[in-house]
């Protein structure tokens, strides 16, 4: 049988059709899966020396159902327990609100989270604040299914990480959509001059806490934009996530960490910005450019 010639547009669109399949299949079945580490180090003017080295895992925006997400959150335990860090931090959205039921019962999805999340082990404890997603369908519920499994939630609070005789301060505000933040609050109590981290869903908050003496925010909420086409703006950003999107940024004396999140919302869809686990190095600046 002769073979039918193939004209250069022809070629051209099945090759285009052939790339977006493919693109198709690996935003759906392959990126959303595997979970890459990003590894930062900060240095920061206020970090006790004798700290020097401490590691934070930081994962954020969980999503947890039993069909997508589910499978990037088995992924990371073993890989966040393989960089054994200090301190573990989750930065909300542990459930995720019903596309077409009651929100309520989008808070039973936090006892299954809490149970993989609890796999994981550091020296300083595994530490939370609640998301938006989280506010909206059962804040109370979801801390209650965390603490359960000796996740500490901190919600307009401040607790002190020692070490080596030092020690730093580690404070966690209310879901800042819900209206409940109280960052005065939270920090009451703080000495000055002790380092702060501060743990808050949504990263564009950093306009605000740029305002109090802390030294590094760590934030999710954008999931990196999710779906990032080359040369465009991530297609959907959510409030409060459309100013410092991904990645490190420095609001006045503040650093500030936004992490892509490990699961997805809506269309369980990546591209271009896969599942993350973010593993942060800090130290003191004091003395880094001495010499």
């Amino acid at each position: 049988m002769p073979l039918i010639p193939t004209t250069r547009r022809q070629f051209l669109y099945r090759s285009a059709a052939a790339g977006t399949l493919a693109m198709a299949g690996d935003s759906l079945l392959l990126e959303p899966n595997h979970p890459h580490i990003v590894r930062q180090d900060f240095w920061l003017p206020r970090w006790p020396e004798r700290m020097n080295g401490f590691t934070i895992a930081l994962l954020s925006d969980f999503h947890y159902d039993p069909y997508f997400s589910i499978y990037p959150l088995h992924a990371a335990i073993p890989l966040v327990n393989g960089l054994r860090p200090d301190l573990i931090v989750l930065t909300g959205d542990f459930v995720s609100v019903p596309l077409v039921e009651d929100d309520a019962k989008g808070a039973f999805a936090a006892e299954p989270c809490a149970r993989v999340l609890r796999q994981m082990t550091a020296a300083h404890g595994l530490w939370a604040v609640m998301g938006n997603h989280d506010a909206e369908t059962g804040p109370e519920h979801v801390a209650r299914a965390l603490q359960a499994e000796n996740i500490h939630v901190l919600a307009n609070q401040s607790v002190a990480i020692e070490r080596d005789g030092t020690r730093v301060w580690l404070a966690g505000i209310n879901d800042v959509l819900s209206g409940t933040a109280d960052l005065a609050n939270t920090l009451h109590g703080v000495p000055t001059g002790e380092a702060v981290i501060l743990l808050a869903h949504e990263p564009d908050f950093a306009d605000e806490a740029s305002r109090f003496p802390i030294d590094l925010q760590l934030s999710g909420h954008s999931h990196g934009g999710q779906v990032r086409i080359p040369l465009l703006p991530p297609l959907y950003l959510p409030a409060m996530a459309k100013k410092y999107i991904l990645g490190t940024y420095h609001v006045g004396r503040l650093t500030l960490y936004t992490n892509a999140g490990l699961g997805t919302v809506g269309v369980p869809v990546r591209l271009n910005c896969p599942p993350e686990i973010t593993l942060l190095t800090l130290r003191s600046s004091a003395g880094r450019y001495a010499g």
